[in-house]
This record gives structure tokens, sequence and C-alpha cells, in this order.
């Protein structure tokens, strides 16, 4: 064959298994089978083995793997990935649709999906191409996983021709079928049991359940073992900065004709009782199906609906999502114990006879407070119905009376009246459920968790240093706050040995020269990490990561808010009294001032840092803007600008807004209750003035 027939033999090759793979995964309509497949692709490989040149970027050859991933980068979404709103039953999904047809004035469809039990993946497309893939992460930024996304058959490297934008992102779901994970389970423990473990140990070792083994898979460094483990994809949301269509199942149906695999059970409804009933029929189904799901996906179709009702700081209001029950176990209590938090929280925790429930073993469950204590009447040894909550936390829901009864001696469980740890006397503040141990100063778990709060993922980011390394070098007293973490030395800790506390016991561990170097490296890097997140570490309570945010731009350093009274404090929009009596609190204690001035003089970032040629200014001070359609700018950069001359950005019209700005293609139901309420509308160009 002359070098340009073996070009034109690759092409085809490559086109045939790409047509091949779309009506598998997306039409669930093979026309070979899966011998003649994969003697085609052999073949393929072969010829690209020998003339590379020839192989195209998006071959179906790359689905096997192949690239290393020593870290995976850090990429921040362009659209952040947030999580939905939970219900578990009919009343709550009703009060859901009233609350939207009271906001926009009429009744709305409803788009209903499967809630499948897998990863949240964001793929972005250029020109039809796949150049990146992302996991949802802490919703602000996720993993770059595109290496190993491409071994997944299911989603397409390179788009057929059609009517998609040049740059847009598709959302979905990555997760494992049930027989696929069976399969590879019963392998891997015949793998397990040749090397000599023994039957306990391989059920340790063994994944639990497909999510569980889809996370491990999606997170390994060879793409070319995740290839050995097949993964799948449904996608089920569209993000461009022009809108492909006004109605979200449209998108749907155009994602599919493009090339994606979208799950064949979702259904337009005309109303919350057509909800209803195809959430009933999806629950005698879901057993049937092959893979897992937990529960069905509500959205309102329109976007221009979507946009009217906005978000809240976690959830999109124009969604939800129904969880289906879980399965109860009964089981018996051996015993209450308690757990003491950063914040000096106690949290009684039942102790039980191991029971397997939903694909693990469950130990213990979380009793939340007294409260809950009375409510369920615990006696001693009682046997008790457990369910995981969200079939992930397990919680006792309630208590088997007629076993009480064979043990008539059993006595009431009494909660705890002094520290489990330290001794102090408990309190229990007027209204509120939790009983606290005042003793901040001196109580260990609330110091070794506050140092484990300050270098968690989302506050300083020193992620050398792990809770038992924490636990540790307290107990050897080379730290007695999260501020000594920056006066440690390379000689305190290479070699030190210490004791980790473990379910099953203590252990003895050591800090070999390698980690005390990396766990240096990492505290001298969070040094770095800007103001708003160094104000969350502090763990001062109730002040969470959005609140950190909306103080350090009010206040712009540490020192201005530690001046602030509490009226100051309270006036900021969405932060009230009980915050502002919190941040004073803390800011009116001498140890606290001490741990602020050992972060300073360590180099922390204690004050805002702008970037090059930003500038604030407080022309917008007191304002809210609700920014709605498209602009010259992103409405990202739009709201950053709004920001930055102390505006703030809304989430929805209300009585409350002071201006709409109102771009191209903006939803005429905004624009109509806008005008009822006598709010401003501002132009691109008028607020732009405004601001001039």
């Amino acid at each position: 064959m002359t070098a340009e027939e073996i070009k034109k033999k690759i092409q085809e090759l490559s086109q045939e298994l790409k047509v091949h793979n779309f009506n598998y995964y997306v039409l669930s309509k093979p026309t070979i089978s899966d011998f003649e497949f994969d003697h085609k692709l052999k073949e393929l490989e072969q010829l690209e083995k020998e003339f590379p040149e020839f192989a195209s970027e998006d071959s179906p050859t790359k689905q096997v793997g192949g690239d290393i991933t020593k870290n995976f980068v850090q990429v921040k979404h362009k659209y952040p990935m947030l999580s939905l709103g939970n219900t578990y039953n009919e009343e709550e999904l009703r009060e859901f649709d009233n609350r939207i047809i009271k906001t926009v004035g009429t009744a709305v469809d409803y788009v209903c999906e499967l809630k499948f039990d897998g990863l949240a993946i964001s793929l972005t497309y250029e020109q039809g191409k796949l150049i990146r893939a992302v996991t949802r992460g802490d919703g602000v930024q996720g993993d770059d996983v595109t290496a190993n996304v491409k071994t997944i058959r299911s989603i397409p490297q390179q788009l057929k021709a059609g009517d998609y934008p040049d740059y847009f992102e598709i959302r979905g779901e990555v997760f494992m079928h049930k027989a696929t994970f069976e399969r590879l389970n019963k392998a891997y423990a015949r793998e397990l049991e040749e090397k000599g473990y023994d039957e306990d140990e391989i059920k340790e070792q063994l994944y639990k359940n497909p999510r569980n083994f889809a996370s491990g898979t999606l997170k390994m460094q060879d793409s070319k073992e995740v290839a050995k483990r097949p993964l799948d994809a449904f996608l089920y949301f569209l993000y461009a900065d022009e809108q492909v269509s006004e109605y979200h199942h449209i998108s749907l149906e155009k994602a599919k004709s493009w090339g994606f695999q979208v799950s064949e059970h979702y259904k337009l409804c005309k109303n919350i009782d057509q909800v209803i009933d195809f959430i009933r029929e999806i629950e005698q189904l879901r057993d049937s199906l092959s893979f897992e799901i937990d529960g069905i996906v509500i959205k309102v179709d329109s976007y221009a609906l979507q946009e009217e009702l906005g978000f809240t700081a976690k959830n999109p209001r124009w969604a939800i999502s129904y969880k289906y029950k879980a399965a109860s176990v009964l089981t018996q209590l051996e015993k209450v114990s308690y757990q003491v938090g950063r914040t000096g929280a106690i949290t009684p925790v039942a102790n039980l006879k191991p029971v397997q429930l939903a694909g693990t073993t469950v130990k213990r469950a979380s009793l939340y407070n007294a409260d809950e204590l009375v409510r369920l009447d615990l006696h001693e040894g009682d046997w008790v119905y457990v369910e995981k909550g969200g079939e992930i936390i397990p919680k006792i829901t309630s208590v088997e009376l007629s076993k009480r009864q064979e043990n008539l001696f059993s006595k009431p469980i009494v909660y705890a009246t002094h520290c489990p740890e330290c001794g102090t006397e408990l309190l229990r503040k007027e209204g509120e459920a939790i009983h606290y141990c005042p003793n901040e100063q001196g109580c260990p778990p609330q110091i070794i968790g506050k140092i484990e709060h300050f270098i968690g993922r989302r506050a300083m980011n020193v992620d050398s240093l792990g809770a038992e390394t924490v636990g540790g070098l307290y107990r050897k007293g080379l730290i007695k706050n999260y501020a000594d973490l920056y006066s440690l030395q390379f000689e305190q800790l290479n070699g030190l040995s210490f004791e980790s506390e473990e379910e099953e016991g203590k252990k003895l561990r050591s800090i070999k020269e390698k980690s005390a170097l990396n766990m240096l490296a990492g505290i001298e890097a969070s040094k770095q990490v800007p103001f708003e997140r160094v104000l969350f570490a502090l763990g001062i309570r109730m002040v969470g990561e959005t609140v950190a945010k909306k103080l350090a731009r009010h206040f712009g350093s540490i020192e201005n808010l530690a001046k602030a009274g509490e009226e100051e404090i309270a006036s900021i929009h969405e932060i009230g009294p009980r915050i502002a009596e919190q941040c004073v609190r803390f800011f009116a204690e001498e140890e606290n001032l001490k741990l602020v001035t050992q972060l300073r003089n360590a180099g922390l970032q204690l004050e805002i840092q702008e970037e090059p040629g930003v500038e604030r200014t407080n022309k917008l001070d007191g304002k809210s803007f609700l920014v709605s359609g498209t602009f010259s700018i992103s409405r990202d950069e739009l709201k950053s600008i709004i920001e930055r001359n102390g505006g703030r950005n809304a989430g929805s019209v209300s009585k409350s807004l002071n201006f709409l700005i109102a771009g191209d293609k903006m939803g005429p139901e905004k624009l109509k209750k806008a005008s009822e309420l006598n709010i401003t509308i501002l132009s691109e160009e008028q607020f732009f003035e405004m601001l001039a």
C-alpha cells in the first residue's frame, strides 16, 4: 500500500468506528458485534502504530488510554457547579411549585430527569472538539481529568457537523453500570485471593458500590488503567454564551443530535401532578435500570424563567431533586458516645452492632443533639432502625419497642452534662439545639479541629498536612494553635514519631524527610492564599466561605474588621446581628488577637490584594443590581464590576432591588415584573454612564 492509501485506510477505519460508537452508546442500536468492533479497533491501532503521522487526535484508539497524569490540575469553572436542594416528599414538591408560580406569576412546564448516582462532570467543546473535562470539585473549581474522560466511549471527542455553538460546556454524570461493577469487583476479589488475602481482608478492600468504583477510576493517574474499567456517561445540561434554544427539553434533543448520550428517561411535564406521576413511574422501574439512580431532578423548562428565578448562594431556585427513600435496617444500639467539634459543639453518636446498609457497613449513626435523644426515647441496648439520610449519613429513624420488652431493666440514656474530653460543664444557649463546651482554649478536640479547618482545601489548602499529622503535632507539643504551624522547623519534623488515633486503635506513625519538606513547602505556599480565605480559615463561628467573602470585601483588612462594632457589621447585606455578635466576640478575646498578630508576622494575606489595574470605589455603595440578558462583555465580568464599585448582585427581581441592567434576549417576565415594581431599568451604556 502507498502512503496515501494507508492514510485513507486509517481515516476510513477511524470514521467507521466513530459511527459504530455512536450507534452503540448514543442510539443503543449496535450494527456490528463486539468481536467485529474489537477486530477493527486492533487493525486501526496497528496501522497508527506503524504510521503515527496519519493518526488523528480524536482517533477511537485514544479511548484505550495511555496518558499518565502525575497531578490533576485545578481548573476554575466558568459557570459554578452548584448542588441542588433535596426533598423526600410530595408536599415539599408542591411547595416548590407554588413558590415558582408565585414568583413568575404563571404555571410553568418542568423537565424531569433521572438523578444518576455518579460523578458530575463538565465538558468543554471548541469548534466541536473536546478540549477539557473537569470534575465538580468544590463547585468553584475542579480537577482536570480530560485524559481519563477521553477513554469513555459514550463521550465524543469530536462532534459531527451540527448547529452547535463554537464554544460551549455540557454537563452530565459519569457512572459505572451495575453489571460492570459486579464483574470488576469479582475479578478484583480473585486477584486479592491469589495474593493471599483472607475473606475479611478481601471484603474490606473491595469497592462498596458502583459510584465509589467510578470515582476511584476517574481519579487514576494512568488513563490506560482507566480504559480497563469501562465508564459511561449521560449528559444533561448545556451552557453557552448564546443560548441554543429557549427551552431545556429542546436543548437535550439538540445535544442528542450532536452525538451526546442523553438518557431516554426524561419527560416534559405540564404541571406538578405530571411530575409526581413520573416520579412514581420511575420508582417502579428503578431496580430494573442497568445503573444506579437515587431520585429525580425537576427543572423549570424555560431558560428565561430559570434566569428570572435565579440562584441562592448554593442552589438554583429553578430546580430541585426528589430523592427516593433509602432502605432501612434493624440493628442494636451498643452505647452512646460524644464527639467534640472545633466550635465546641457536642454531637452524640450511636455506636451500633455492625450492619450492612446500601452497600456499606454501618457501625455508627449521628444522634444530632439532646432533643433527638428525647424524641427517640433511647434506652440502653435498644434495637433501632437505621437508614442513610440522603443515602450518605446513617441516622436512627425509630426504635423497635417490641424488642425492648425483652429487656425490662434497660435504662433511658441521659445526655452528658460535662465535656467528655476536658470535663468542662456543658452549656446550651437559649434558642439553640446544641450543647457546647465553652473551654475553647483548653479542650484538645476543639484546638485540633480548628487547626484541621485552617489547613483545609477551601481555607489555607495545606494539602501536605493531614488530620493524623495535626493531631500528632499537637499531642507532641509542637503546635498549640494554627499560627504555630508557621514556626515549625525541618529538624522538628524529620523523623518525628507519634501515635495516631484510628478506628481500630492507636497506630505508630513517623514523618520521613520528603514528607517533612512537603509539609513545610505547603505551609509556606499558604502564605499566598487571599485574605477572604484566610478570614474563613480563622474559624469564627457562623463565618462560612460566603460570609467571609462579604466581610473581606466590605472591610478590606482584618484590622478594619477587628475594630468594627456589631451594628456596622450587621448592616452589611445578608450578615445580620448573630454573625456580627460572633465576629465582635472573636476579636474581643486576647488569645485570638495574639493569633492574628502571629499570622501577620508570618506573612499571611490579611488584607485585600487587588489585581494590577483593578480599582475599587464606593460609587454603587448600598445599591443592588440584577444583570439579565447578553452584553458586550460577559455577565460574570459585569457582576464583578458592580462588586468592585461597592454594589451588590441580586438573584431575582424583588421590591428591594434598585436597578435591573437589561441586555439583549432578556426574559420578558423579568422585565414585566421589574416595571410593575417601579424598578429602574438600565441599558449597558446607561450603567457605565452611572459609573463614569
